[in-house]
């Protein structure tokens, strides 16, 4: 398919730029695409390397941060990134929530349908970059379990909520973004992403083994369920992320050992739900 091959420009140059870190960081989004793609179907660990041929990289993971990278070339794709909903209503509704000033869908919820439709043309000579339609969905796979890209509308996922992270000034968003799994990767893992994937993956075997096949499926035969993502992440915001701060809050060991578990959480979901999606979609 001709058209597979055709990557554009802007895919092979902007990979070069430097990292812009608005989502989970650099390491949380390559953690979800690395728990993927060792979860592939042989039909869609093809495709996906099909996909990549022309990037120069094969693992899905190293190129995870992508979407981050090309915002502010590809400017409309800023809004795809996150939901905003209601302050304090810790809930989430498609139709009122996924939208900004120039439409309805126009959300992260809105970009995993749009992606999902794109790639479900591989077969059928698509008229879209499918390289491109991969890596966005991957990344927002990553970014929808995030709680707080669908946090509060007023304090922007927790982006205005000033705090201090032990003794540094961050704000509440970054921390979950970054500050949590970097902090972790310190304690427990010789800063070493490799192994922070390894132990959420032994994980999925064990201690959520009796859950994997709930999170992997999606109701009414749907392809995959931004919907169910985005409402079980703003529950999460209320009962963990916005729980107990306050601009200004010191948050240090008492607020990262009852999060991490939270976070590891949400990066298992994320890696197991993205390669679900991509195994029906190429299956």
């Amino acid at each position: 398919m001709e058209s597979l091959n055709k990557i554009h420009l802007t895919v092979l140059t902007l990979l070069m730029f430097p990292v812009i870190i608005l989502g989970w960081g650099y390491d949380g989004h390559f953690t979800v695409c690395r728990i993927a793609q060792s979860r592939l179907s042989k039909a869609a660990e093809n495709a996906v390397k099909d996909l990549l041929s022309d990037t120069g990289e094969t693992e899905l993971g190293s190129l995870c941060i992508w979407a981050d990278q090309v915002k502010f070339r590809y400017h409309w794709s800023s809004a795809l990134h996150y939901i905003d909903t209601p302050d304090s209503l810790c809930s989430y509704q498609y139709n009122r929530d996924c939208k900004d000033e120039d439409g309805k869908g126009r959300c992260v919820a809105g970009a995993i349908n749009n992606y999902t439709s794109q790639l479900l043309t591989y077969n059928n000579h698509p008229q879209y970059n499918l390289t491109e339609a991969l890596l966005f969905l991957s990344h927002f796979m990553g970014d929808i379990h995030q709680p707080l890209h669908v946090g509060f509308t007023s304090d922007r996922g927790g982006n205005t909520i000033e705090v201090h992270w032990y003794t540094r000034k961050q704000n509440l968003h970054h921390i979950w973004d970054a500050n949590i799994i970097e902090t972790a990767e310190e304690k427990y893992y010789d800063s070493n992403v490799e192994s922070l994937v390894k132990a959420i993956e032994q994980n999925i075997t064990t201690e959520w083994g009796d859950e994997v096949k709930s999170w992997e499926t999606c109701s009414l035969n749907q392809t995959t369920c931004p919907d169910i993502y985005a409402s079980e992440g703003i529950k999460a915001a209320c009962q963990w992320a916005y729980k107990d701060v306050n601009e200004g809050s010191v948050l240090g060991d008492d607020y990262f050992l009852s999060r991490l578990p939270i976070v590891n959480l949400r990066l298992a979901q994320g890696g197991v739900r993205l390669a679900a999606t991509l195994n029906r979609i190429f299956g």
